[in-house]
């Protein structure tokens, strides 16, 4: 199945174009060919170069994290055993409603992607073998699965109070207390993107080969990590999409919709894609860490100036997690949250009820 969207760049040499590293950006590390900050955890300084990261790009990847290979290494062996079941195999354990198997089909708003994926919900920081039944997965996959996400949930909380302590305020698990809360409601996705030998045709054309469409997380905070293989871009402020060299030993940080309206836009939600392979499979794996559904979302007190008023009204995380299901990837989703929100006339908006009034 071939998919494209609208072209973003004009020719092909400028899909993997990364843009040159600057001296005033001051992180820890920052790779030759890319704007990407590389945050070391153990640098005393890293909850001041955490804050910088989530302000000016959303995103940020993370070293000395303390998550071992083996852990990373043996959920990935597992996870490509899965993907590498015969279709009819994998279609048992769909179709994704949320939770489940799916297959280049993302959401129900039509969104489709050169991706096969599985989505599991996370439970009091675990997953549980009857959310999802896959077959021919041993009790030892789900023993490696539950090891690592409780592996990256750790990672997402320790970040969240390194951000606290970098924003100066109190207290200290104001953030992460949200992913702690046994109803958090925070969810595990695996994606695996086939290699396809269709690519070269659409760069030809002009178009970009998508395996997953731009958006932005709905959730607080997102760690991925994935194989060595490339694809994942990020939009910058100007909008150029930059590569983001992969890295199979590091996590990526991920600034979600709910994490910029508790910051009143301080922080900011970053545009994100992934660009098809047409020689390697990629595989990536993420931690989506969200609040509790009753979890009103709002700028936090703690850290709004005298006088300043919040960007957004004031909605739960159930009302906002209905919203993006009825939206396509790419919508301004959080706009509709803004309280400078101009609604033009006669225009139809979801059915949010008083949130949107």
């Amino acid at each position: 199945m071939v998919v494209s969207s609208q072209p973003i760049l004009q020719n092909s040499s400028n899909l993997y174009r990364t843009c040159k590293s600057t001296s005033d950006l001051h992180f820890s590390d920052i790779n030759n060919n890319s704007v990407i900050p590389v945050i070391d955890m153990l640098d005393p300084k890293a909850k001041f170069l955490i804050t910088k990261a989530c302000e000016e790009f959303g995103f940020f990847k993370i070293v000395n994290h303390g998550v071992s290979d083996d852990t990373m290494i043996k959920l990935e062996r597992d996870a490509v055993k899965f993907f590498d079941l015969p279709q009819c195999d994998k279609d048992k354990a769909g179709p994704a409603n949320p939770y489940g198997y799916g297959n280049k089909r993302i959401g129900s708003n039509g969104d489709v992607g050169w991706v096969e994926y599985i989505l599991l919900a996370v439970n009091d920081g675990f997953v549980s073998e009857k959310s999802v039944t896959i077959p021919g997965t041993p009790h030892l996959f789900w023993y490696a699965l539950n090891e690592y996400v409780a592996a990256v949930r750790n990672i997402a909380c320790v970040v969240l109070e390194k951000m606290a302590d970098g924003l100066k305020i109190e207290p200290k698990n104001v953030l992460s207390r949200m992913l702690k809360d046994e109803k958090s409601d925070s969810c595990f996705r695996v994606n695996h993107y086939p290699p396809c030998t269709e690519i070269e045709a659409y760069l030809k054309g002009g178009r970009n080969f998508i395996g997953f469409g731009e958006h932005t997380d709905p959730q607080v905070i997102s760690v991925i990590r994935s194989n060595n293989t490339t694809g994942l871009q990020i939009s910058l402020k100007d909008g150029t999409w930059v590569s983001v060299p992969p890295d199979e030993h590091s996590f990526f940080i991920i600034v979600g919709d709910s994490l910029q309206v508790l910051t009143n836009g301080r922080f900011k939600s970053v545009k994100h894609r992934v660009l098809a392979n047409s020689v390697r499979s990629r595989l990536s794996m993420i931690y989506f860490g969200g609040p509790p559904l009753n979890e009103k979302i709002l700028p936090l007190s703690s850290l709004m100036e005298e006088g300043e008023e919040s960007l957004y009204k004031e909605f739960t995380w159930h009302e906002y997690k209905k919203s993006t299901y009825m939206t396509k990837l790419s919508a301004d989703r959080l706009g509709l949250f803004e309280k400078n929100m101009i609604v033009p006339y006669a225009k139809k908006l979801p059915n949010l009820g008083k949130i949107i009034l």
